[in-house]
């Protein structure tokens, strides 16, 4: 009789009743109308409720270029010293502007979260096409305001421009009304080639010297775009910074202007200037002559009005040619705050809010199907424990949410952050994070197999009611604690290395693994003792058996094995390596080489168009090096077009909608990530890799021996290399996804290998007469029926993410079945065979186990 139970019952009513009340209610409610009356506490993230998020990065590389263009006198130290001034607090004063003009869009939830190395990141949930643009150009803009001295020879340097017949790249020479002026040229340079470096080629064109730079102010002609040019001085005279206010108002012929009024210090400053280059003023002593003061803001030029006389009172304004919508914009990023430093999208993605909801019903399918089917053979399989195990599963569901917030707080602290919300809010649900659930609750069967196939045994010895039951928790609980410390470790290591959906991955992994190892350990045998305390009949235990009693010699068959996987591993890595070399986005997703990935579905009624003109189209907007996929979804039979390349993602949806527009083509999903980011990322997977079989070999060799921990990294080495090659076989790029799998494949895999090093040890203590490869063979057959039992209970899970998950968690689901095959075949195949290779005729000498409480 256990003394202590009344207090577990009321311990685990407790973390019930707690966990419900944290996830309760799930989802918002609304009235009829659609507003939400109670606010839901499960936040879903991006891909499953739609939006678009922004990675920034405050741009070091230009804030360093400016302070040396305005001191140029400054040593390479002092640059340095000067940059890291500028920029000290520069992500927190950048996080507060950009909260400033997210609120002005009135998204609703916008979330603004610091990140490492001077990051921001930026959740737009739900909004359309219209909105994202705008957001995007609010969030690109610095709001930079400079007013900048036109140099004092501009007409005659301009006149020179003209009669010369020079024109920069992009632009050819025009007339309206009379007067020389620029016009676009985008059969020269279209839109979407005018980046950074043509900006950088723009600035050169023709300057007198290299404190002045080449700048176009647009200007309305006749309703076309036209241009004049100015050769602005480098160095600003007034920044924004003291800027108080910024509105819009009308010319006397309704062209709207902005109003700028600057505080008190700014007014003194901008007084000074006035009053200095005026005519006859300290830095223009002729007083026949009219000075230009450009306005420039975030390097476009605006307006260039003469400087007449002094302007005092602080007010200024900013003409030309843009509507009132542009002028609107100016306003509202202007009061915003300016930038404390210039920043740059380094990655972007959008979800369509309907593939949201499909990801979210596929997801859900797959869950429900997978659970229900471990459910059911649980309950033939093992009759009145089954029934225990599964209500077991169901408190792991009801208590996922209690160890996903305790997981996610608790590695928020040492990873430099936190999931937003509050302390006690759930951690935001994502779509890896939902096969995370899945998986987790097919992995929590593990343990009840484990205990009882142990309690089975202990049956088979003619042990009474209790003392089966005692000795079947006792002797399983060692291979329960060390396999799930293995897999946590693994997804500790992703939650640290990784980033967005991988981290709630690994928070719904390691909070699921760590509920069920309290349910399965403990609340089960709560269960069984209550049942004792009625009734010891042996009967209860009774449980049907399928698997025999074996022989088999399966260290005998290692080089036939070790034949195979060398087969399967070089022929695979061989072909990837080969299309590697040749293309590197054949092998690698958008994650790791950068580029656009955009996923748009076919609304028009019209038929799909060949991939022939696609690809013309597609290289018509510049975009050359596209690859073009067709997908459909088994589910409706509904199909998608994939396309990727190393251009701007933004020209594939809109130039496919114009060009055909009977199609109907739709972005439902589109990821834009830097080179920067991507690179990053394959380094932060391999770090990930490497360190999860560091952590692996410390701890295997501190509850084994080193033999057993080189034994199981080389099989773990085993399983990635042969999962990795057949998923790309399969048609499947490398992406944090599948990283994704491939770590928890680390995990489950030498889950499985812990297990039958577990009986290993046990046996080497029991066993006498029999040599060491004789005890490996016999603790193998021992554990087959456990083996066998919990990777098809596992692997009905996989399977249903694989037919009912969708494309979204394809490649995870596939990779994750491809790694469980694998991983069940390197544990018999490839650690034993290591570890007997490792000790020869040596018997090791292994630390006694744990044991349970």
């Amino acid at each position: 009789m256990d003394k202590h139970a009344v207090w577990k019952w009321l311990i685990l009513v407790g973390l019930v009743s707690f966990s419900l009340c944290v996830v309760s209610p799930p989802f918002d409610r609304r009235d009829a109308t659609g507003r939400v009356v109670v606010a839901g506490k499960l936040r879903l993230g991006l891909d499953l409720k739609g939006g678009t998020s922004f990675t920034v990065k405050i741009d070091e590389t230009r804030a360093r270029e400016e302070i040396r263009e305005r001191s140029p006198e400054l040593t390479d130290e002092q640059v340095d010293k000067e940059t890291a001034r500028a920029l000290e607090g520069a992500q927190e004063r950048a996080l507060e502007v950009l909260r400033n003009r997210v609120d002005r869009l009135g998204i609703a939830e916008p979330s603004l979260t610091a990140g490492r190395d001077n990051r921001i990141i930026i959740q737009l949930p739900g909004i359309d096409e219209q909105k994202r643009r705008e957001a995007e150009e609010s969030i690109r803009s610095v709001a930079f305001l400079e007013f900048r001295m036109v140099h004092e020879k501009n007409d005659d340097l301009v006149r020179r421009l003209f009669d010369e017949d020079l024109a920069p790249e992009g632009y050819r020479i025009d007339a309206a009304r009379g007067v020389s002026v620029y016009r676009r040229d985008t059969a020269a340079v279209r839109d979407e080639a005018m980046d950074e470096a043509f900006r950088a080629r723009l600035g050169r064109f023709q300057v007198p010297d290299a404190g002045y730079e080449f700048m176009l102010m647009k200007q309305d002609s006749d309703g076309a775009e036209t241009y004049r040019p100015y050769f602005v001085k480098k160095v600003r005279e007034l920044s924004g910074q003291y800027l108080k206010s910024a509105a819009v108002d009308y010319q006397s012929l309704g062209q709207p202007v902005v109003r700028l009024q600057f505080d008190s210090k700014g007014a003194r400053k901008f007084a000074n200037i006035t009053a200095d280059y005026a005519p006859g003023g300290a830095k223009n002593p002729d007083p026949d002559k009219a000075r230009f003061l450009a306005i420039v803001l975030d390097g476009t030029l605006y307006s260039a009005p003469y400087l007449k006389e002094p302007i005092y009172g602080g007010r200024a304004e900013i003409s030309g040619s843009f509507s009132l919508r542009e002028a609107a914009f100016l306003r509202n990023i202007l009061n915003s705050g300016s930038l404390p430093a210039p920043v740059k999208v380094v990655e972007r993605r959008i979800v369509d809010p309907s593939l949201g909801s499909d990801s979210i019903r596929s997801g859900v399918n797959a869950g429900i199907w997978g659970c229900a089917a471990i459910v059911a053979l649980m309950a033939l399989y093992y009759l009145i424990p089954g029934l225990i195990a599964d209500m077991a599963l169901l408190l792991n569901v009801i208590l996922l949410p209690l160890g996903m917030i305790l997981v996610a707080g608790f590695l928020g602290i040492f990873s430099g952050g936190s999931h937003s919300g509050g302390p006690m809010a759930l951690p935001v649900l994502t779509l890896p994070g939902i096969a995370g659930i899945a998986l987790t609750i097919s992995m929590a069967v593990d343990a009840n197999v484990l205990i009882f196939e142990r309690i089975r045994e202990e049956l088979r010895q003619s042990r009474g009611f209790a003392a089966a039951i005692r000795a079947g928790y006792e002797r399983a609980f060692t291979a329960i604690l060390d396999s799930n410390v293995t897999t946590i470790i693994t997804a500790i290591i992703l939650f640290m290395l990784g980033s967005g959906p991988v981290r709630g991955y690994a928070v719904t992994l390691t909070g699921g693994l760590l509920v069920s190892l309290y349910t399965s350990v403990v609340v089960t045998r709560m269960c069984f003792n209550a049942v004792a305390a009625r009734s010891q009949k042996p009967m209860l235990l009774r449980m049907l058996s399928f698997f025999p009693a074996t022989k088999i010699d399966f260290v005998g068959k290692w080089k036939a094995a070790a034949a195979i996987s060398a087969v399967v591993i070089l022929g695979s890595w061989g072909v990837m390596t080969a299309r590697g070399v040749k293309d590197p986005a054949s092998v690698f997703g958008v994650d790791f080489v950068g580029g656009s990935a955009v996923t748009l579905a076919l609304d028009g009624p019209g038929e799909a168009p060949g991939v022939v003109a696609l690809r013309e189209t597609l290289d018509g907007a510049g975009l050359r090096d596209a690859t073009i996929q067709y997908l459909s979804e088994k589910e409706g039979g509904r199909q998608s077009l994939l396309v990727k390349t190393s251009g701007e993602g933004g020209l594939i949806g809109q130039s496919l909608a114009e060009k055909f527009p009977e199609a109907g083509f739709r972005v439902m999903q589109q990821d834009d990530v830097g080179p920067q980011i991507g690179s990053e990322l394959k380094r932060k997977a391999g770090w990930a890799m490497l360190w999860s079989l560091v952590a692996m070999v410390a701890y295997i060799s501190w509850r084994f021996e080193f033999g057993f921990a080189l034994g199981a990294v080389v099989a773990l080495f085993h399983d990635v290399l042969v999962t990795a090659g057949l998923t790309h076989l399969l048609g499947f790029q490398m992406s944090m996804t599948v990283v994704a799998a491939l770590m928890t494949i680390v995990g489950y895999s030498v889950n499985d290998t812990i297990v039958i090093f577990d009986r290993i040890r046990e046996d080497l203590r029991l066993v006498r007469g029999k040599t060491f490869t004789e005890i490996c063979n016999q603790s193998m057959n021992e554990t087959l029926s456990r083996t066998l039992l919990t990777n098809a209970l596992t692997m009905i899970c996989v399977l249903s993410l694989v037919v009912f998950g969708g494309g979204a968690i394809k490649d995870f689901s596939v990779a994750m079945l491809i790694g469980m095959i694998t991983g069940t075949y390197s544990t018999v195949y490839v650690a034993t065979p290591v570890v007997l290779r490792w000790y020869g005729s040596r018997t090791p000498e292994l630390a006694p186990a744990v044991k349970a409480k």
